[in-house]
């Protein structure tokens, strides 16, 4: 959730051009002795480098009292070590002629850089001096405690989807973290000590907790000396405690109303219990998102949408070390009631479970997964970013090359089993925000 805009352009203009096509023989791989691993892809197809470094630590790693406190770590990491100093992160960064940016969710926190490759050794001693030498004072904390408080609140105003996302977690979850947002509760945001920030930094920042990926016109004898001599010196530490509560099974549906003002249609958010992302089902349910709302020829678009029910539709499914969710949203079309709307997300949903899908629906949803996965991996940007999510949601790179056909294999009986084992009423919690009430629900 950076912010500097020409550093974002920058690093869509290097992340955007061509690289060559790979497979898993060319990806190397080392483990530093403090455990942090580090993935190398040399590719010559422009003289630039990216890096992204994927830290094991989310929302769901928090507790009650500390939450939001992993996305106040993205924050925090531009504000000045030892070495660099507050500010002089994105500085040197530019002045060397790269560009960066970072974002949090549940699982991960992750950290991007793209610079040429002169520059390869200047990101290795940034990103050391905040691992290491991280300077958590109560002055910064405190202006980025303002920042982080005011991003909750403007986000909950301006997003009817954070707002219902936040509100839909809530009842979904009853005792797994993926229950708060990665934001964070306001009274937390607030409450968090120096303590706190120190500790967690300590346990989660840790080299052992860590995986690193870097493509481009690098070589790999260079990245591991620079590894070596820049994050080598870290210490590792304890590994982090493994989260031990399992969301138990959910007997009934749930349900959450929210009124909002500003809100000029009704909006309604669907939530349904589903396996892990390193889970077999997790292809079919992937597939059965982009059959249900991606595109104009999608299931909801044409019924919601084209008969104006619906001004949009909306569906996801997010990678996660734990059973999570699979979201359907849709706003209503003015003098659509919030009860129509459920009614008629639902309606979609059990046709699928009770008809199943065509072969057509099946191909074109497998040719745009496919398309979405070879376009990720035409640049070095998406190859680190393909490279590394693989390497942390299903514990090994080279499944990344497995995928394709891992889709190929998804029949429609497998979409149909997986809609009557998940989409079930008794799986669902449902969030409906409005600017009044609506008597019919």
């Amino acid at each position: 959730m950076k912010y500097s805009l020409v550093a974002l352009m920058l690093g869509m203009a290097l992340a955007s051009q061509p690289a060559a096509a790979t497979d898993g023989s060319q990806i190397q791989s080392f483990t530093l002795n403090n455990g942090m691993k580090i993935l190398v892809l040399e590719d010559d197809s422009i003289p630039n480098a990216n890096s992204y470094l994927f830290w094991k630590v989310g929302s769901r790693n928090e507790r009650p009292g500390i939450t939001g406190i992993s996305h106040f770590f993205e924050h925090m990491m531009f504000n000045g070590a030892k070495k660099y100093g507050p500010k002089m992160f994105d500085r040197t960064m530019e002045n060397s002629g790269g560009a960066n940016n970072a974002y949090t969710s549940e699982d991960l926190t992750v950290y991007t850089n793209w610079f040429p490759t002169a520059a390869t050794e200047t990101i290795f001693d940034l990103e050391a001096d905040r691992i290491a030498n991280l300077d958590i004072n109560a002055k910064m904390v405190e202006s980025e405690r303002g920042v982080v408080a005011s991003e909750r609140t403007t986000g909950l105003e301006n997003s009817n989807f954070r707002t219902l996302h936040e509100q839909l977690k809530g009842i979904a979850f009853q005792a797994h973290p993926y229950r708060w947002s990665v934001i964070g509760y306001e009274s937390d945001i607030k409450g968090w000590s120096l303590d706190d920030l120190k500790q967690y930094h300590k346990t989660y920042y840790a080299p052992n907790n860590a995986v690193m990926v870097v493509s481009g016109a690098v070589k790999f004898a260079e990245v591991k000396r620079l590894a070596e001599q820049y994050f080598g010196p870290i210490p590792a530490q304890p590994a982090p405690e493994k989260l031990r509560t399992t969301e138990p099974e959910q007997t009934g549906e749930r349900r959450t109303y929210v009124q909002k003002a500003s809100v000029s249609t009704p909006n309604v958010m669907l939530g349904h219990h589903v396996p892990a992302t390193s889970h077999a089902d997790y292809y079919a349910l992937d597939l059965m998102v982009s059959i249900l709302s991606e595109g104009n020829s999608s299931r909801l678009y044409k019924n919601l949408v084209d008969k104006q029910i619906a001004l949009e539709v909306f569906g996801y499914l997010p990678m996660s070390f734990d059973p999570n969710l699979f979201y359907l949203m849709a706003v209503a079309s003015p003098d659509v009631t919030a009860a129509k709307l459920e009614q008629a997300l639902v309606a979609e949903i059990n046709k699928l479970a009770k008809d199943g899908v065509t072969t057509q629906e099946l191909e074109k949803a497998k040719n745009f997964r496919l398309m979405q996965f070879y376009q990720a991996m035409e640049t070095i940007n998406g190859k680190s970013d393909t490279i590394g999510t693989y390497e942390v949601y299903f514990g090994n790179f080279q499944r990344l090359f497995d995928a394709p056909k891992h889709y190929q294999k998804v029949t429609a009986a497998d979409v149909q089993r997986v809609a009557q084992t998940y989409l079930k009423k008794s799986n669902r919690s449902v969030a409906v925000l409005d600017a009044k009430e609506d008597k019919d629900l």
